[in-house]
């Protein structure tokens, strides 16, 4: 299911996140003697958050087919550097140890590299557009855009607190081709701008199949895929063939696998978008959560 055949990275090692922290600039201080004294610094939040997740990736991210680089590793760092200090002020995730980062959030998210690989083949380009819904604290799409750079990524939120954040995450890692929208997914799969617009829409929610659904396929053009990221998802499925037929898609495939040396199985179910979208879809704020299609 996730064999990687378009793109080779060496994976990272132990010596080069040694390389990593040996390159990190330093102090010069003048002690009370006059003598120099030189001290490694870097930020330190960044480095204890490295402690932990930089070796789940390292061992980890292969096992997906989704290899990393050092500089790549580092930008995790970095995100989960930033997101453990702004989750002491704002509720951003209820998991906010290391290993929690690197798995659930960082390794979950990137298991849909693969899937948009195969959508830049079949399109033969490799700057798909990729939409984000609901993204709360920028997963999967963040992830994805730091492992896949030459992706158009646009994160779409409700609150507005959370994109700032998002993007000072961008800003910290210089990612270029990220698009923050205030937004409900209601009303931004109406708006001309965005419906019908994107490549590849994901999301990550706890909301049901026949929801995420009437949240996410407006977005998607005709021909393209909508990626959803469920857990056990068996049943959800059956519930959401007539609403996703209905809004114009169809189920293409459906994976399950487990995430690398854990217990926590996952679905990955393929919407292809047929035809489009009737106009009387989405409904207005609140209703599909209310009364989900059948």
């Amino acid at each position: 299911m996730l064999n990687d055949s378009n793109r080779k990275r060496k994976p990272i090692t132990k010596a080069d996140i040694k390389r990593l922290r040996d390159s990190l600039p330093k102090r010069v201080d003048i002690n009370s003697e006059g003598t120099k004294v030189t001290e490694k610094v870097s930020e330190p939040a960044v480095e204890t958050a490295g402690e932990g997740v930089a070796p789940v990736l390292e061992e980890c991210s292969p096992e997906i087919c989704v290899p990393l680089s050092a500089e790549e590793i580092r930008s995790f760092q970095i995100y989960a550097s930033m997101l453990r200090e702004k989750n002491k002020v704002m509720n951003l995730t209820a998991v906010d140890d290391d290993n929690g980062i690197a798995m659930k959030h960082f390794i979950d998210s990137l298991t849909l590299c693969p899937y948009i690989r195969e959508e830049q083949t079949k399109a033969g380009k490799n700057d798909l557009t990729l939409a984000d819904i609901g993204t709360g604290a920028g997963f999967p799409g963040l992830p994805i855009k730091i492992s896949m750079p030459e992706l158009k990524v646009t994160l779409m939120d409700s609150l507005a607190k959370r994109l700032g954040f998002l993007g000072e995450v961008c800003s910290a890692l210089s990612l270029e081709g990220v698009n923050m929208v205030h937004t409900r997914a209601e009303d931004g799969g109406k708006d001309k701008k965005y419906r019908e617009s994107f490549d590849i829409v994901t999301a990550r929610a706890v909301a049901a199949l026949p929801v995420l659904a009437e949240y996410c396929l407006p977005f998607v053009k005709v021909g393209g895929v909508f990626l959803a990221m469920k857990g056990h998802a068996e049943d959800e499925i059956k519930n959401a063939t007539k609403a996703i037929a209905l809004l114009g898609g169809t189920i293409e495939k459906t994976d399950t696998f487990r995430l690398p040396g854990t217990d926590m199985d996952r679905s990955i179910i393929v919407v292809r978008k047929i035809r489009p979208t009737p106009a009387r879809f989405p409904r207005k704020a609140g209703m599909p959560a209310k009364e989900p299609l059948s």
